[in-house]
């Protein structure tokens, strides 16, 4: 819904999976269709030799088309109390969120830096925020990635790239098919999941000019469930 967002201002489109090929083809489909042009890049955010390939790869052969606006939306849930949780699942959580924002910011920002332009975007999560019992790894990668906003948005600031972050709450996606929403929408002041839509609408307007004063925030979008 993102990639769309943005196709609709205008951007030609860089949409990444790890493994999931179709549904990224389907996702460049709907790009084009707005009347723009995109590309696949398959890599493991995670992992520092694939991200330097491939991403790295297409800056090199692409100087005449910069990335303006990044989207940093990797993460993975595996959840378990802290008590029973393994290193992997400790690791690979992470490493999805820190690790990735890591190796991919430091790649695109470079660019931004020198032409004075950027948007930078993460999506985190009220589990980041508040923390989730049972969360322990993902509330640790996304509060993480959070700082990381935060502190990256005053290093860059004078350039002209801007960096922010949302933080959803429930959302209709694959991660909250499993979890039960009768129970959990009661504890939302609005009494319902979000949609997709309404986090992309908010991402689509801080990878806007109209958002060039605002860096360094979090923007919540959960219903009303902060605490």
């Amino acid at each position: 819904m993102t990639c769309i967002k943005l196709a609709e201002q205008g951007y030609a489109i860089l949409v990444n999976c790890k493994a999931n090929m179709a549904e990224a083809l389907k996702t460049l489909e709907l790009v084009k269709e707005k009347g723009t042009t995109g590309e696949v890049l398959k890599f493991d955010v995670s992992n520092k030799e694939e991200v330097e390939l491939v991403l790295g790869g297409w800056i090199e052969a692409n100087k005449d088309r910069p990335i303006e606006v990044l989207v940093n939306n990797a993460g993975i849930r595996d959840d378990a109390l802290m008590v029973f949780m393994n290193d992997d699942q400790w690791k690979n959580v992470l490493g999805t969120s820190l690790d990735g924002f890591y190796y991919v910011t430091k790649l695109v920002v470079h660019d931004m830096l020198f032409k004075r332009y950027g948007r930078i975007i993460n999506v985190v999560s009220l589990s980041g925020i508040k923390g989730m019992p049972g969360q322990t790894n993902y509330s640790a990668a996304k509060s993480g990635v959070i700082g990381a906003t935060k502190a990256l948005a005053q290093e860059v600031a004078r350039r002209g790239v801007t960096v922010n972050a949302v933080a959803p709450g429930f959302i209709h996606t694959e991660m909250t098919q499993e979890l039960n929403e009768k129970e959990l929408k009661s504890l939302i002041p609005m009494q319902r999941f979000g949609e997709p839509e309404e986090v992309a609408d908010a991402i689509a307007f801080l990878a806007s000019p109209k958002a060039a004063y605002i860096t360094g925030s979090v923007i919540s979008i959960n219903g009303g469930l902060y605490t």
